[in-house]
């Protein structure tokens, strides 16, 4: 899978501890909108997706982490890598976080199911929404509300899925309304 882009704070104690925590990420796009959580505590969107616990594959991952998330059910045959965000930062606990943020893009089915969030996921209130680029945009770099949060990681994580999405309108997989 190409990589897309580094994120890289610099701000980690490189001699520290060390968590590795590779990802997941479905680009699920439907009539020039994409699918994305919403955090109604933060106002950002992301992706919807989630960590690669041991033993699972990238696919299986996928499908049961947009369920979760979203509601949204992946349609197995349309999953299609797209590209990988290599991310490095000073973590909490650890010194040093790394963690490889794999996109997929794919299809679902039009109904889906209920969310079955995670407890700091449903303390975000995370909730499906699709938006334009242009929606997103705004959201993640004017009116995140990442100030608010005690992760940092979060402003990163803002970040790089407006810059995931910059990448989608210049291979013209979406157009900005």
């Amino acid at each position: 899978m190409k990589k897309l882009f580094e994120i890289d704070t610099k701000d980690y104690n490189i001699n520290g501890t060390v968590k590795v925590r590779p990802s997941v990420r479905a680009i699920i796009i439907r009539n020039n909108r994409l699918a994305m959580v919403h955090s109604l505590q933060y106002d950002y969107y992301k992706f919807p997706g989630g960590g690669i616990e041991e033993g699972e594959n990238h696919s299986e991952t996928l499908i049961h982490e947009v369920r979760e998330e979203s509601g949204l059910i992946v349609i197995p045959d349309t999953i299609c890598p797209f590209g990988y965000v290599h991310r490095i930062q000073r973590g909490n606990p650890e010194d040093v976080f790394i963690q490889d943020n794999y996109y997929y893009l794919c299809q679902t089915k039009e109904l889906g199911v209920s969310q079955n969030l995670d407890d700091y996921e449903a303390e975000e209130q995370l909730v499906l929404d699709w938006v334009t680029v242009k929606q997103m945009l705004d959201a993640n770099r004017n009116h995140f509300h990442s100030r608010k949060h005690k992760d940092f990681r979060l402003e990163i994580i803002s970040e790089r899925e407006c810059r995931v999405a910059e990448i989608l309108l210049r291979e013209n997989l979406i157009q900005n309304e």
